[in-house]
């Protein structure tokens, strides 16, 4: 899955020869000027491993030139000394509403899609999107509200990350979540799974931590029709630590299924280091298996869902007065804690630590992904604000944990490999190349850093001077572009 870092001189000679003698081509040939030309920039691509001084002709929503030549647009910006890169694809983004994308896009993240929670039914959540969304969008078929929709007598209502759609309130324990189903009700639920799929679902997506009612056997056999389809997996496990992921990559081995699991660092806590080893290993014996992590020492959820249902502590090994409730700054204690879930909302969980977290930003292979929640009153977890500025400022520049182009690799071309079998559409993204999407990220390597913090959890990231979504500006000038609604639906089968 990793790409190939760097490419042999010859190999990118031959690669730049090809892009100059394809901008004369088409010079030649009378075309008018590109609409837009990003002029004297750091051109770096992971995909190719290109790290150049090039000029990038866009026209449309594409790529159309990259050339070690000047170029004649309709509109020339200079972006001397700013690399050009893809934009970042964040696999694991649950604020997917305008305000939540706006936040995201200075933070250079071009397509954001909820592959964890997902949405049912899919077709009505993809439609309350369209013409709404600053950056491309898209989601999964979710394992959780499409068990809801089973257990509630298939109400034609959708659940998922848009906190402006139409949601199905059933209070803070709902039998989609604690009830084992029957086997009408599996039967039913690999419908649904099915029917998700079909309206364009990028994936199956598992919460299995909120949904304990699930068993083994039934999560084992929702991977079966994921399967079927040759659609990944994305599984939050069913609990904290070494043996709840190998749950998930026994279940996925015996299902022949392909398996991502999110938030590596959250997820294994403490056995960190064995749940990297374990993924290592089962994709060394042949099994297609992904990771993420976000790059904070705290996690974030929902205060009412099924992960705190009585003895939670026994699955978080966590003290209540380690739970921030972001609406007022506090601290929780035991009465708060059951006042507040009775009244539901996000909190903060404080529960890694610094060493673990940059094991798993350092490991090869681990993608980067934000689990942004979406904001309320400004109110929120910094991450999806500033995940990959953090990355990039604090972990390449400062730490040298990584080295830039590694990193690229694992917010671009690597999250788009994970979706392209599934999306034809991400082998068009993800990369800076002639054909590919002009989804792009134009930020100073040298200034580039988040600023979000646990007190101010929406602060914006600077350093991120230009972002680009299927050709048209969100972010110029280190500045959002007011009204700019370019995104467009990744969706299942798509190729455009």
């Amino acid at each position: 899955m990793r790409p190939t870092m760097r490419l042999t001189r010859h190999r990118a000679l031959s690669l730049l020869a090809s892009a100059v003698t394809a901008v004369a081509a088409i010079g030649c040939a009378g075309d008018p000027p590109y609409d837009l030309v990003l002029a004297n920039g750091r051109v770096m691509d992971p995909a190719s491993g290109v790290d150049s001084l090039l000029h990038v002709g866009i026209r449309g929503d594409s790529i159309a030139a990259l050339s070690a030549t000047p170029l004649e647009g309709r509109e020339v910006v200079d972006v001397t000394g700013l690399v050009v890169a893809p934009g970042f694809i964040d696999l694991h983004a649950h604020g997917l509403t305008r305000g939540d994308m706006e936040i995201q896009a200075e933070d250079g993240v071009t397509t954001a899609l909820d592959m964890e929670a997902g949405a049912f039914p899919v077709k009505g959540w993809y439609a309350s999107m369209e013409g709404k969304a600053p950056l491309n969008f898209g989601v999964t078929v979710g394992h959780r509200p499409a068990r809801t929709y089973v257990f509630h007598d298939s109400l034609e209502v959708f659940h998922g990350p848009v906190n402006t759609a139409p949601v199905l309130k059933l209070g803070p324990l709902p039998a989609g979540a604690n009830a084992p189903a029957t086997e009408a009700q599996l039967v039913a639920l690999e419908g649904a799974i099915r029917r998700g799929l079909d309206e364009g679902g990028l994936g199956v997506g598992f919460g299995i931590n909120y949904s304990p009612g699930a068993t083994t056997q039934e999560i084992e056999r929702m991977f079966r029709v994921a399967a079927e389809r040759q659609a990944t997996v994305f599984v939050h496990t069913r609990a904290f630590g070494l043996g709840a992921i190998r749950e998930a990559v026994g279940a996925a081995r015996s299902a022949g299924a392909s398996l991502h699991v999110v938030h590596i660092a959250s997820s294994s806590l403490r056995d960190l280091p064995a749940a990297l080893a374990l993924v290592d290993s089962a994709r060394a014996a042949g099994m297609d298996v992904t990771t993420e992590v976000y790059p904070y020492t705290a996690g974030s959820t929902r205060l009412e869902s099924a992960m705190f249902n009585p003895g939670w502590q026994r699955n978080l090994p966590v003290a209540f007065g380690d739970l921030a409730w972001p609406l007022t700054g506090e601290r929780l204690t035991e009465a708060s804690f059951e006042r507040y879930r009775k009244q539901g909302g996000w909190v903060v969980i404080h529960m890694m630590t610094e060493e673990n977290v940059a094991r798993a930003v350092a490991h090869p292979g681990v993608m980067i992904a934000s689990d942004g929640v979406p904001y309320v009153n400004g109110t929120g977890h910094p991450r999806g604000a500033g995940t990959y500025a953090r990355i990039l400022g604090r972990y390449v520049r400062e730490q040298r944990a990584l080295p830039l182009m590694e990193a690229l690799a694992r917010m671009t071309i690597l999250p788009a490999r994970r979706l392209e079998a599934m999306a034809p559409v991400m082998r068009r993204k993800g990369r800076v190349s002639v054909g590919a999407h002009a989804d792009l990220a134009v930020f100073d390597p040298a200034t580039i850093i988040d600023h979000a913090t646990f007190d101010a959890p929406a602060a914006r990231s600077t350093g991120m001077q230009h972002v680009l979504v299927n050709g048209t500006f969100v972010v110029r000038g280190d500045t959002l572009v007011a009204g700019a609604l370019p995104g467009r639906a990744v969706k299942s089968g798509v190729a455009k």
